[in-house]
């Protein structure tokens, strides 16, 4: 509870925690099952921006004991967190590397910026 920061809701009911200790609360339950792959979708959505900066905090530290996959939308929490991205469209790998290098890719700008 405490690598969550919620020690001091040991006692809360689920419901009553905030969004952003309830994506805590998902990720220690993940955590107990002790995986070595933990898949995750959108983990900073609806965070604020302390929760996230925690969030990215916390997966660097996941990163050494666990691989994670994550979907993300949130190019600069990507950017935080990854040393690799992938990109999909219609279901096909579009793009892999660096978020630099996703990022100036080609089809990656036309497809996503319509440019």
């Amino acid at each position: 509870l405490r690598l969550l920061r919620l020690d001091g809701e040991r006692y809360r009911q689920a419901g009553l925690l905030s969004h952003g200790q309830k994506q805590f609360l998902e990720i220690g339950m993940l955590l107990v099952q002790e995986p070595h792959l933990l898949l995750l979708d959108e983990p900073a959505a609806g965070m604020t921006d302390a929760e996230t900066e925690y969030t990215a905090e916390l997966f660097r530290t996941l990163a050494g004991q666990h691989s994670l996959m994550v979907v993300e939308h949130d190019m600069g929490f990507v950017e935080t967190i990854a040393d690799r991205v992938t990109v999909l469209h219609q279901g096909q790998v579009l793009a892999e590397g660096s978020l630099r290098e996703v990022q100036a890719n080609e089809q990656v700008i036309e497809v996503y910026l319509g440019r």
